[in-house]
């Protein structure tokens, strides 16, 4: 799967489940400070991102996805393992 491709699908579901504008979803935005996500909503987020790409992300490295492009990193980097 291309970077581009997962970047699209991590930003449809940053939209489905926080609610918020597509235009919002930049690669530097911070689920918690600048897209309004608290600790549950991030679970969730992840959750999602696992369901959708088929992946497992352990939780010792839940902590270091903050921003947007985190996510995308993460997805690319447990796809491509």
């Amino acid at each position: 799967m291309e970077y581009e491709e997962i970047v699209k699908k991590v930003q449809a579901i940053i939209v489905d489940k926080l609610g918020v504008e597509p235009s919002e979803v930049t690669e530097t935005a911070n689920f918690t400070n600048d897209l309004g996500a608290d600790s549950l909503d991030t679970v969730e987020l992840l959750m999602e991102f696992e369901h959708v790409f088929g992946i497992k992300i352990p939780d010792e490295e839940t902590a270091s996805i903050a921003t947007v492009k985190d996510a995308c990193d993460k997805v690319a980097e447990k796809l491509a393992a």
